[in-house]
């Protein structure tokens, strides 16, 4: 397996496996490369596929199902090699976009929506539901933990942005798979009509994909020594269940109405 291939990061129980690198402070970080600089980088390896690992970003993808927090141990490795968090190989980001374009024809294939409404709906998905909701949640939690979130004994140490629409983008993954692909094949036979099992099974489904973007959210931040009281981001968890039983109370199909606002938004 590819995390059998990898070097483990150091045990900071022995002192004699750990890292002969300084630790991350800030005038550690002063050496390394700015935030734009970081970003260039990142952004021109995009165009340059030779130079991404696939292989490692596909385990990644599995692991978030099978293992997440096996994928934050590889993050904690490139802070101690790397001296950031945030990932350097857009791989991830890459494969990512290819699931969402085939989800999407499914989708459009599922409800029936012209060429043309493919493609509104694929741009909405990646620019709103990807983009634009990950800059809205990574950018106010980068806030929370910066503000209210630090240990007192690491001041000079700040979570990075980047890091922050990662864990985004790996709790997103499950959802997609969960909401946009898996219940695709359930719709028209199981979810689509006014049963109640056909509500509490498209009901159940979203409980299940909100609750991983939720548990695998908190994990990244817990992973982050900088932070305590980490255990506030699994806070949403006890509203998504209080929603869900709500929901089933007055009869409400959240899956047919996703169904029915993609297909009016793509109109």
């Amino acid at each position: 397996m590819a995390d059998k291939l990898r070097p483990s990061p150091p045990k900071s129980g022995h002192p004699r496996l750990q890292s002969p690198l300084p630790p991350p402070t800030g005038s550690y970080r002063g050496g390394c490369m700015t935030a734009a600089a970081k970003r260039y980088k990142y952004l021109r390896r995009i165009f340059h596929f030779r130079q991404m690992d696939f292989e490692f970003a596909l385990w990644q993808m599995l692991y978030l199902f099978y293992k997440p927090q096996q994928v934050y141990r590889n993050f904690q490795y490139r802070k101690e090699t790397k001296a950031q968090y945030a990932r350097d190989d857009p791989a991830f980001l890459v494969l990512l976009s290819t699931v969402l374009l085939v989800t999407s024809a499914g989708f459009s294939f599922t409800l029936g929506i012209h060429f043309w409404g493919f493609v509104k709906f694929l741009l909405y998905v990646i620019f709103v539901d990807l983009v634009g909701v990950g800059v809205v949640i990574a950018s106010s939690l980068w806030y929370l933990s910066n503000t209210f979130l630090l240990k007192p004994a690491h001041r000079d140490q700040d979570v990075e942005w980047g890091f922050c629409f990662d864990v985004h983008l790996n709790a997103f993954f499950p959802i997609l798979v969960i909401l946009h692909f898996l219940q695709l094949f359930l719709y028209h036979t199981l979810i689509e009509t006014d049963w109640f099992l056909s509500t509490m099974l498209g009901n159940s489904l979203w409980l299940v994909a909100l609750g991983y973007y939720i548990y695998i959210t908190f994990l990244g931040y817990s992973s982050l020594n900088i932070l305590n009281r980490t255990n506030y981001f699994l806070a949403p968890l006890s509203l998504l269940v209080l929603l869900y039983i709500l929901s089933l109370a007055i009869g409400w199909n959240l899956s047919r109405s996703l169904m029915d606002f993609y297909k009016y938004r793509v109109l």
